[in-house]
């Protein structure tokens, strides 16, 4: 049976919060849904859990279980449910999260409207674990960009100009196959350099105002280090390697109108993340060294590039000069400005 929209959900060691999860997916407006979960080998009840809902519900033949053959990571497991769906368009969600009742059916409807390769709604932010705080965390205006370039130029004209999460966007199906989009096989940060290029590749989107989505935010999640005695050196050595993969893909937007501010705002995601490093220096695990750190600032770009650059050119010379500098003077730089700007 072909659908319109597939949500595709990965699923790993969830059984607390999968049962909130389906019933708010399952009563959505929207008729022609397939459910897709991947079950990534968990040790948990999570699976048992939807089989006994898929038995029980009206919809339950809508559902599919994908069973990977070993836990192979919430990135693969993504990608799984991109080949497997039957869905003109898919929606992908987080297994302990939830949407609104007509959030489907209003991102479907835009999507026909406008003819857009995505749609994306707003989000409410929950934080769970400091008891049920509740903020925008992410509110759209309500506009439609339509000609070339225009969304990429959007995006990338401040740092905080789209979400990074691959989550509450419906997308085009074929956007995938056309680009040959893929998910990193790793499990923090998986979807971030998907999804920050994501808008080079697009044109039509469509951005929504209305509240779609209710990000639960947990202390027992790898979102959330803040929360953890203990992170490994390679879950951030894994982020650095999808971000690496971003600057060797730089060359491909040389002569775009958003070039300098792409740059500038790649940058600035290595500054935040060594930040990150200094704030947790005393819980990762093995420490990162000072050239290492340094390392991490390394520009795609040269001095030359940098030096030609007809926006964002001092902060990007900035950043550039924090990759080549010795390293004692990178790091001591990135702990003065991130204690200014309450990172470290």
């Amino acid at each position: 049976m072909a659908y319109e929209v597939t949500i595709g959900i990965p699923v790993y060691n969830v059984e607390k919060y999968i049962r909130q999860t389906l019933e708010c997916i399952l009563g959505q407006t929207f008729e022609s849904i397939e459910y897709v979960f991947c079950d990534d080998c968990g040790t948990d009840k999570s699976v048992a859990i939807i089989e006994e809902i898929k038995s029980q519900h009206p919809r339950g033949s809508d559902i599919r279980i994908l069973r990977q053959p070993k836990n192979m990571g919430v990135g693969c497991a993504r990608n799984r449910i991109v080949e497997e769906a039957k869905g003109r368009y898919l929606y992908f969600m987080d297994s302990d999260d939830m949407i609104a009742p007509n959030t489907i059916e209003v991102m479907y409807q835009n999507a026909r409207k406008y003819e857009a390769e995505i749609v994306y709604g707003s989000m409410d932010k929950i934080f769970v674990y400091k008891g049920g705080e509740v903020f925008h965390y992410r509110s759209y205006p309500d506009v439609q960009f339509l000609k070339e370039d225009e969304f990429a130029n959007y995006v990338f004209r401040k740092y905080d100009g789209i979400q990074g999460s691959t989550c509450n966007f419906l997308i085009d199906i074929n956007v995938y196959s056309k680009y040959g989009l893929k998910y990193k096989p790793i499990n923090y940060w998986e979807d971030f350099s998907f999804t920050f290029d994501l808008p080079t590749h697009v044109k039509r989107v469509v951005l929504l105002p209305d509240v779609t989505y209710f990000y639960m935010c947990r202390a027992d999640t790898l979102s959330n280090y803040q929360e953890r005695d203990i992170i490994a050196k390679d879950e951030i050595l894994d982020t650095m390697m999808a971000i690496n993969e971003l600057k060797v893909g730089t060359d491909r937007l040389r002569g775009k109108p958003y070039f300098a501010k792409r740059c500038y705002k790649l940058m600035m995601t290595c500054f935040y993340i060594c930040c990150t490093i200094l704030r947790n220096e005393t819980i990762i695990h093995p420490s990162f060294s000072r050239k290492e750190i340094r390392d991490l600032m390394k520009s795609p770009l040269t001095l030359v590039d940098t030096l030609r650059l007809k926006d964002r050119k001092i902060e990007n010379l900035f950043l550039y000069m924090l990759g080549v500098i010795p390293a004692w003077l990178t790091v001591s730089c990135i702990r003065l400005l991130g204690k200014k700007k309450g990172l470290v």
